[in-house]
């Protein structure tokens, strides 16, 4: 697939700001990813977010670091991190930030480390591509998690996109879950072919994480039905 978030991620860190990426999908018309929301500081970014940063601990691993804004917050508090994105640009310009660790890779290549919490923002389950593939993800997550460590991970239900009824109930697609999009980015031109991109609802969320063995408690929730999960398998009071 072609870098399209590296490359924008590089123009602006390199002071070559003139357009933004432009994001699709299956259910909505063309939006605006502004690359400075991407370089945003501690106070710029969401509750959610701020609060996930929050609740870190131990040996981080934060996956889809992009240009490395958790990471640094994190790094600057004193704690060990990691941080990994399967866009070459992205790590490129995490580094030059000062990210002391980053590498371009994909989470199911990570197997041999173990980690305190696995940090997943901006729709974390969007790399589980589809519900059927969730389980997948998850058992991999367990197996790179300590024995008291946790997941944070934020996701949104997405029923706000769809057409009501008089009754309440929404429109969603026969042939498949309303939170599986098919998701393109462009820039400057250029533009990724269509990738599965999921975003789940709480309770299906709990629902399959229990399936798969983890405790599920949703920890902050934001304006746009958008939600922290926190997920472990040693206790729920954590």
């Amino acid at each position: 697939m072609k870098d399209i978030l590296g490359k924008a991620l590089l123009d602006y860190h390199n002071g070559n700001y003139s357009e933004d990426i432009i994001t699709a999908t299956n259910i909505s018309e063309e939006d605006t990813l502004p690359l400075p929301y991407l370089f945003r500081s501690f106070v710029e970014m969401p509750k959610i977010e701020q609060r996930a940063l929050e609740l870190c601990r131990g040996k981080i691993l934060d996956v889809g670091c992009g240009a490395g804004s958790h990471s640094l917050w994190l790094q600057e508090k004193g704690m060990e991190v990691a941080a990994i994105d399967v866009s070459k640009g992205a790590i490129q310009v995490a580094k030059a930030r000062g990210v002391h660790n980053a590498s371009h890779k994909n989470i199911l290549d990570i197997t041999e480390e173990t980690y305190d919490t696995i940090l997943l923002l901006m729709n974390g389950t969007g790399i589980f591509e589809t519900v059927e593939k969730t389980a997948t993800y998850l058992q991999h997550l367990k197996g790179i998690l300590k024995p008291d460590g946790q997941v944070l991970i934020d996701s949104s239900d997405l029923q706000y996109m769809y057409d009501r009824n008089e009754d309440g109930s929404i429109w969603v697609p026969m042939e498949r879950y309303y939170g599986e999009l098919d998701f393109t980015m462009g820039y400057k031109g250029e533009a990724t072919p269509v990738f599965p991109w999921l975003c789940l609802h709480e309770k299906l969320f709990k629902d399959i994480a229990v399936a798969n063995g983890f405790h599920f408690k949703v920890v902050q929730r934001g304006n746009n039905f958008d939600y922290l999960a926190r997920l472990n398998v040693a206790n729920d009071s954590l």
